[in-house]
């Protein structure tokens, strides 16, 4: 592979998603397909305090109550994805926001296959290097990214990490 470095962002399945195993099995093979790692992945109820601090920069928009009652609403799945252009390319998997325009604009993309409204969109994802820090820092507060450089970034650059499907991650072969 050609980088030196992989690129991190939060990704998010939200609630109307994770309420369906099967679609969430289909996003996860939509991410699959398009070459992402899976770093870490976890499934939780976040916390109204939570919620409302992860979307505190809309506070006072119209949608704002709606959106932290929808992300209260029920489980999410949190993940940490890696790949060259990670950010970019999972917001271009994604979709736009806007779900109407998205099914008509990119139909094959998850919002356009899967989403129902702007609210209910089905994921999330950072929209820079600075905001997936602080994204992946809030759900992930035991992830060392330094760390996670120094001793797997290369297995994951070099493709010897094998995707375990019940962790729902990818784990470097180090035997190998």
């Amino acid at each position: 592979m050609s980088c030196s470095r992989l690129q991190l962002t939060l990704a998010i399945l939200k609630p109307d998603v994770t309420a369906r195993p099967h679609i969430v099995k289909e996003i996860k093979s939509m991410i699959l397909r398009k070459k992402f790692y899976f770093v870490e992945s976890k499934k939780m109820k976040l916390a109204q305090s939570e919620i409302e601090t992860f979307y505190k920069e809309h506070e006072g928009k119209f949608f704002h109550n709606r959106l932290v009652n929808f992300m209260n609403s029920g489980s999410i799945w949190a993940h940490i994805l890696a790949r060259e252009d990670c950010i970019k390319e999972w917001r271009k998997l994604m979709g736009p926001t806007k779900v109407l325009k998205t099914v008509f604009e990119e139909p094959n993309s998850i919002r356009g296959k899967f989403g129902l409204t702007d609210t209910r969109n089905c994921t999330h994802g950072s929209d820079s290097e600075e905001t997936a820090k602080r994204e992946i820092k809030l759900f992930f507060p035991e992830f060392d990214e330094e760390k996670w450089r120094a001793n797997d970034e290369d297995y994951f650059i070099n493709k010897k990490v094998k995707f375990d499907r019940k962790l729902n991650v990818h784990v470097p072969m180090k035997d190998s």
